[in-house]
């Protein structure tokens, strides 16, 4: 396996994404061996950025492109193995649809195409995870723990499951902070993405790696935390070594 970061939580925190060098050799330091994305806005771009992951000793599992076109395109010149699949449209049958011809397509490339389970989208609960991977045979998922657990899902279940459909994983944990606010929309106010470790959900990120490697998977692995109350490298380092104490 690999292990990364998805640094949106970083971003955030720190209002964007100045220093691409700085914040790879950040994440070097604490043990983190790339992100999940190389983003470009020209195919020079994505180019000169790629080779700044290189020349850093740091890799990267997709591109991001300024449309579905550019990122597979790029992610298969790039050598790399999937992109995100996504639909904003509301209904069921027709995200899928959507979803089925973008994966036709990112397999034309030898790109797999990918959704990941996130609150809010069709694809949140266990039961629309799996009604997802039914409908969608060529999609593969992009299994995000916290988003399937605070979903009412189990994360350890799916990863058994379905882990020859992976093509990457997120691991997040969640503390409630206000238990009180309850219902399938509210999870920004009900709490916040933490540490690894830290959460209040009895969601043991641990215990799915295991099931993870006894089932062959070798892909990457990116430690996310959508929400940082502090400095994002302390969160970060916490959580690896949370990852190291459990063997990975």
């Amino acid at each position: 396996m690999k292990f990364g970061v998805a640094d949106y939580g970083m971003s955030v925190y720190e209002g964007g994404l100045y220093d691409l060098e700085e914040r790879l050799k950040q994440l070097k330091a604490i043990g983190y061996e790339g992100l999940e994305m190389c983003h470009g806005l020209s195919p020079s771009d994505a180019m000169h950025n790629a080779a700044r992951f290189r020349r850093m000793g740091m890799d990267f599992a997709s591109c991001s492109g300024p449309d579905k076109r550019a990122s597979i395109e790029w992610t298969a010149a790039l050598g790399k193995a999937y992109v995100w699949a996504y639909s904003p449209n509301k209904n069921f049958e027709i995200f899928c649809r959507h979803v089925n011809i973008q994966a036709a397509n990112s397999r034309l490339w030898g790109v797999k195409s990918a959704v990941h389970n996130h609150m809010g989208t069709l694809v949140q609960t266990q039961e629309q995870v799996e009604a997802y991977l039914k409908k969608c045979p060529d999609c593969g998922l992009i299994l995000d723990t916290a988003h399937l657990a605070v979903a009412g899902g189990n994360s350890l279940e799916i990863a058994k499951k379905y882990v020859k459909r992976l093509v990457a994983v997120h691991l997040k944990d969640y503390v409630i902070t206000n238990p009180e606010i309850l219902g399938p929309d509210k999870w920004p106010e009900r709490g916040h993405f933490c540490v690894l470790g830290k959460g209040s959900i009895g969601l043991d990120n641990a215990a799915v790696m295991k099931i993870l490697k006894a089932g062959g998977y070798d892909g990457w692995v990116f430690v996310e935390q959508d929400v940082h109350l502090q400095d994002p490298l302390i969160d970060l380092a916490e959580s690896r070594e949370y990852l190291r104490k459990a063997g990975f």
